[in-house]
């Protein structure tokens, strides 16, 4: 691998960390976890929120039962 080749990789990795840092991969890991809950229930599952269904409900919950954070 080149050297831009590892810068761009280095980045790329960088800003996976900071966003698992900061909860901006939040929303992933809920649609991950979503499907593979839901993925073999028989029946109707319910369904995904959006994304914007979600940090309203994340925000939400977080207002409500306040812990500890910065802000």
């Amino acid at each position: 691998m080149n050297t831009v080749g590892l810068l761009k990789k280095g980045a790329r990795d960088l800003a996976w960390f900071i966003k698992g840092v900061m909860g901006e991969d939040a929303y992933d890991k809920y649609r991950a976890h979503h499907e593979s809950r839901h993925a073999c229930d028989a029946g109707e599952t319910p369904p995904v929120m959006t994304e914007r269904e979600f940090w309203r409900d994340q925000t939400d919950r977080q207002d409500t039962n306040p812990q500890g954070r910065c802000c």
